[in-house]
């Protein structure tokens, strides 16, 4: 379960932001994009797994290989049912760089993409230069209007329910021991789930916000 560990101002301010640009409608102009990083342990097969046979089950051996870590950028417009996946042997500020361009590209007629993304060090315009020059990198944060979640905020992210629907239907329990695997089936899932159109139904508003966490009202630059 998620814990509020302070409910300061700053906490209620990007709060407040967040679910004000939740609360937008869908429009191609302004698209609103959820995005996070999920780390995945590789395992290799120590003997070959037993398929099943009629009557019996599948059969695995306990015992695994480890095989090093990977990371997947996950992104998601949940109104929209556009998902964006990226695999990457880490989590780097060049490669969050490219996992963003490929965002931008995506939309290119919006006049600003609103990202909705946690603090990390490497979530900010530092990364874009340095990956892509100062003239392309600033040129490529002006695509995108951030709105970050406050800290011990990443329940605010639907890039988080996104996750845990790829960790559920994709990754599951089964053991993937190499990242061109990982990046085969991760692929696979991001295709079908754009192909389907599958949306985040999101239902926390400011409202609901106010009346949880009883504050008053405070007016988010999403409202000006």
């Amino acid at each position: 379960m998620w814990c509020v560990a302070k409910l300061d101002q700053q906490y209620i301010e990007r709060m407040e932001d967040v679910l004000a640009v939740y609360e937008k409608p869908l429009s191609a102009k302004e698209p609103v994009v959820c995005m996070d990083e999920k780390v995945v342990s590789l395992h290799q097969e120590v003997r070959e797994p037993q398929a099943a046979q009629p009557g019996q089950v599948g059969r695995r051996d306990s015992e695994y290989r480890r095989a090093g870590t990977a990371n997947i950028f996950c992104g998601v417009e949940a109104k929209a049912g556009k998902h964006f996946k990226r695999v990457t042997e880490k989590r780097s500020g060049s490669q969050w760089a490219r996992f963003m361009k490929g965002v931008a590209d995506a939309y290119a007629e919006a006049d600003t993409i609103h990202m909705v993304l946690d603090n990390l060090n490497i979530h900010g315009r530092k990364a874009l230069v340095k990956e892509y020059g100062e003239e392309q990198g600033d040129a490529l944060w002006r695509r995108f209007t951030m709105h970050y979640t406050p800290k011990h905020g990443s329940w605010l992210n639907q890039a988080e329910m996104e996750i845990g629907l790829l960790a559920r239907q994709c990754l599951g329990k089964r053991r993937i021991g190499d990242i061109v695997y990982l990046e085969q089936e991760v692929s696979a899932w991001n295709q079908e789930a754009n192909r389907q159109g599958i949306q985040i139904q999101w239902k926390f508003d400011r409202a609901k916000a106010r009346e949880k966490f009883r504050y008053c009202p405070i007016i988010t630059r999403s409202e000006n």
